[in-house]
């Protein structure tokens, strides 16, 4: 109910059918609720075989000396959510006063189905905090509880207009690849640690020079002794004291023995002395796929070159980050090798286009010589132990394609990537960001002239493009926008690369914000316990309409944002006050299961499970609770969480944990597996992760100390 002219102490009331809301005897009438100043509200539950609820409304005094006033006209019938009889009674109660004036007030219904195991979880909600939870927007039951005094902070007003008032650093440490050339980020020539030359500037011929290898001699007498049979040696497997065979079957597996006389592999126990309950470097689904791939298929199968092709300013690069990025975040160890900046460091920065004719023969003999270069690094790499590589170059033609494909035989798989862009949009956009952002045209002071080399260059490549027919391919068409294009693929198995496939059709390069945020401060996280299901404090309380309105200004003009949550109530409660914009709840959200410790203190886990707690303190990234999880099963179940979040177009709002929330910006942030459990993620604060072409940028706003 709501009036805005308040009349001395009156207090709006429920009575009725029993026993919902009381009886038709006005002293045991239920209180209403004070929302707001103007506003009282009472949530009740009707159980299925109740369809009508017979009451009024009436006016107490709040001192009880004097009579109560009960609204004017028939009882009011409230049958399947739906106020019964005239609109106008059903919209307003009239109160007449004694002396004849009329108190008219507005009335609203809101009705929701509610399944009985919502509902159950609501009660026990209740019943574990002694207050309304509102678990899932259900109201638990009718509580005649006091209304709350506000707290001076807790007014969404307090937040000021200029949110840029609320920015604070990021750390160091993350990566703001959209500030920085993508290709810059790939890996540098093994031939600069070396020769000593330093990345900061271009190596001259001498300091660099480079033989193309011939295919049929690669890695003779390297050093590296090759079994026909099972697999390679490695330097450090040589010094291994087991007798017999090593293979090494990548990431996701342990390292498997065979011996000269026996035909079956059993697991090499010392592979980690100083952990005995070693773990892999992903898990679950993604581990077994791993170890499934590499055993039953050909040697070369546990190493996969993903060579990208394609002409120029058609997302290339900004493909392989993204692919990057996501691989490694999965466990997999991936690097990303660009021949561009091999190009940039052996012959500068001033080429010209000229440079780049296909009948230009030095051009094309020092263009191949460097992506040989690239290619014999990233074998080296695997053959290393590295699993995945990521080799960027336009590839245009069939001649340098098969001069890789044969460089490659025996040692990886080759998948090529081409990606096709039609969308002359995009393309002149790519451009334009190529001439701002490339090293190539760094010191070129005229935009204009920059981008008439650029077009020649272009034109040079697509006089000499052949598009990829051969081998295993996957081929993007008009995949940029997100909105439809094509995905071809040929001679395509294994799960990696089926992941890798499902995830490209899910990636686009429209912007938008991601905005990460905890909960507001849990009662539970005040006890300094972990896990449960407890609802905010009080200060988690001022937190929630902070946040609210934050999103009301950030996302004002952004109508189809939407709100993600955990399905644990403080998440849930931390995005009630939020309007206008869907909200969804995710399982996988939820914060990392503590098993047997769920509930506990850190200090309790130390005093009664200190065997666990050190184990927990020696490797947090693989450390798994008793009956819980570990944060490499809290990266298997979010995913689904990272597809859904590459697949979406507008902004999202995800609300979660911090265990979750660390696994979710190492992704953006590119951060090593091992750091994920000791990023930093504070209360309170709004990690804004900005998706778009030049990459990703991260802005930290701090609502509250």
């Amino acid at each position: 109910m709501e009036n805005y002219k308040k009349k001395g102490d009156l207090i709006p009331h429920i009575y009725g059918s029993v026993p919902l809301v009381g009886s038709w005897d006005s002293t045991k009438a239920l209180s209403m609720e004070r929302e707001s100043a103007s506003m009282w509200e009472l949530s009740f539950v009707v159980p299925p075989n109740h369809e009508t609820l017979d009451f009024k409304f009436l006016l107490k005094p709040k001192h009880g000396y004097m009579p109560c006033i009960v609204e004017e006209g028939p009882n009011r019938l409230l049958t399947g959510g739906t106020l019964q009889g005239d609109a106008r009674h059903a919209r307003l109660a009239l109160f007449k006063l004694d002396n004849e004036e009329v108190l008219e007030y507005r009335v609203f219904i809101k009705a929701d189905r509610v399944s009985p195991f919502d509902l159950a979880a609501s009660w026990r909600a209740y019943q574990d905090n002694l207050r309304p939870s509102t678990v899932r927007g259900i109201p638990d039951v009718s509580i005649n509880a006091a209304p709350e005094t506000g707290h001076e902070n807790g007014s969404s007003a307090s937040l000021e207009l200029d949110l840029e008032h609320y920015v604070v650093p990021a750390p160091s440490t993350s990566a703001n690849s959209g500030l920085v050339y993508a290709a810059n980020l790939a890996e540098n020539p093994r031939s600069l640690t070396f020769s000593g030359v330093s990345g900061d500037r271009p190596a001259t011929i001498k300091e660099m020079e480079v033989i193309i290898p011939d295919p049929s001699k690669v890695y003779s007498g390297s050093g590296m002794v090759e079994s026909k049979s099972v697999g390679t040696f490695s330097p450090l497997q040589k010094q291994d004291s087991h007798r017999g065979l090593f293979v090494d079957r990548g990431v996701g597996s342990p390292r498997l023995v065979k011996s000269s006389s026996s035909s079956t592999f059993s697991f090499d126990l010392k592979l980690d002395s100083k952990n005995k309950n070693s773990m892999p470097a992903a898990a679950g689904a993604v581990a077994a796929a791993a170890v499934a791939d590499q055993m039953l298929g050909p040697k070369e199968d546990r190493h996969l070159a993903i060579v990208l092709v394609g002409l120029p300013a058609r997302g290339k690069t900004f493909t392989a980050v993204k692919l990057t990025r996501y691989l490694r975040w999965l466990g997999h160890d991936t690097k990303h090798f660009n021949v561009g900046k091999y190009r940039r460091l052996k012959h500068g920065t001033n080429q010209s286009a000229d440079f780049f004719r296909a009948d230009n023969p030095e051009g094309m003999e020092a263009r191949n010589e460097v992506a040989a270069l690239a290619m014999d690094d990233m074998i080296a790499w695997m053959q290393e132990g590295g699993q995945v590589g990521i080799f960027d170059a336009t590839n245009s033609s069939r001649s340098r394609r098969n001069m890789l494909m044969k460089m490659a035989e025996g040692r990886c798989k080759i998948i090529f990537l081409e990606t096709i862009c039609n969308d002359e949009r995009i393309i002149e956009r790519n451009i334009r960001l190529k001439i701002q952002q490339s090293p190539d045209y760094a010191e070129e002071p005229d935009f204009e002239a920059g981008l008439q080399d650029f077009t020649t260059r272009l034109a040079n490549y697509e006089k000499v493009y052949e598009p990829v027919d051969e081998g295993s391919y996957i081929k993007m068409i008009d995949m940029a926008s997100g909105h439809g294009g094509q995905i071809q693929v040929n001679n395509i198995s294994g799960y990696l690369p089926g992941r890798i496939v499902f995830f490209l059709v899910n990636t686009h390069l429209t912007p938008r914000p991601i905005l990460l945020t905890r909960h507001g401060e849990s009662r539970d996280n005040v006890r300094g316990r972990i896990g449960g299901d407890s609802v905010l404090s009080d200060t988690g309380e001022i937190y929630m309409k902070k946040l609210a309105n934050f999103v009301e200004k950030r996302l004002k003009s952004e109508r189809t944002a939407s709100i993600w949550t955990s399905t644990l109530q403080r998440t849930i409660l931390t995005a009630s006050p939020i309007v206008g914009f869907p909200k969804i709840q995710w399982r996988a959200l939820d914060e990392i299961n503590a098993g047997v410790c769920d509930g506990m203190t850190y200090e309790e886990i130390k005093k009664n499970m200190p065997e666990e707690y050190e184990s927990r303190k020696k490797d947090k990234l693989r450390y798994r609770y008793p009956r819980g999880e570990s944060y490499l099963d809290v990266i298997q179940r979010l995913e689904p969480v990272i597809i859904e979040l590459e697949r979406q177009r507008a902004p999202v709002v995800v609300i979660s944990h911090q265990a979750v929330l660390r696994a979710l910006y190492a992704y953006f942030a590119d951060r090593p597996l091992k750091e994920i459990p000791h990023i930093e993620v504070p209360l309170h604060t709004i990690i804004e992760i900005q998706m778009g072409v030049t990459g990703v940028q991260e802005k930290r706003y701090k609502l509250m100390d």
